[in-house]
């Protein structure tokens, strides 16, 4: 391993990439339900939007401990090679890094607000909110590995 890259270990990223899978999944999943296909019967949810909630707070819970797990290892030594090394590789690695750990906590605090903080008539505007959030944690967390898998190839002989 080159002493510029901070990998993760292969069942790090499975857990992130599982756990990626299921809240996009489920996230998706449940919008789909509840705004395209709605419930039986008018002004009724459908039957599995219940279930599909259940299992996004389960990733979600996941997802908190694939957070401590990053904060436990990649995110120290990745800022210390952005410090050490001031090559515009590890700047920009750095800074959408700092990206995901931002939308990360808007994600948790928006995702805990909707299940115990906010009236119904609030909950929409904060849900849509929330589901934003999502998409750009997923999309940001795609171009961060793409990048260093980029230049991997790159230093590689």
């Amino acid at each position: 391993m080159h002493p510029t890259i901070n990998t993760l270990a292969h069942w790090q990223r499975r857990v992130l990439a599982a756990t990626a899978c299921l809240l996009s999944f489920t996230g998706l999943l449940w919008l789909v339900l509840h705004y395209a296909i709605g419930g039986p019967m008018e002004g009724l949810p459908h039957p599995a939007e219940a279930w599909t909630m259940r299992l996004h707070g389960a990733g979600a819970f996941a997802a908190l401990f694939a957070l401590g797990m990053l904060a436990a290892h990649h995110i120290p030594v990745g800022r210390r090679l952005a410090h050490r090394r001031h090559t515009r590789h590890m700047q920009r690695q750095y800074r959408s890094g700092l990206a995901l750990c931002v939308l990360a906590a808007l994600l948790v605090a928006t995702g805990y607000a909707l299940y115990y903080l906010v009236s119904e008539s609030a909950r929409p505007a904060l849900g849509w909110t929330h589901a934003g959030l999502g998409v750009a944690l997923l999309a940001s967390g795609l171009w961060h590995r793409a990048h260093r898998m980029r230049h991997a190839r790159r230093l590689a002989p």
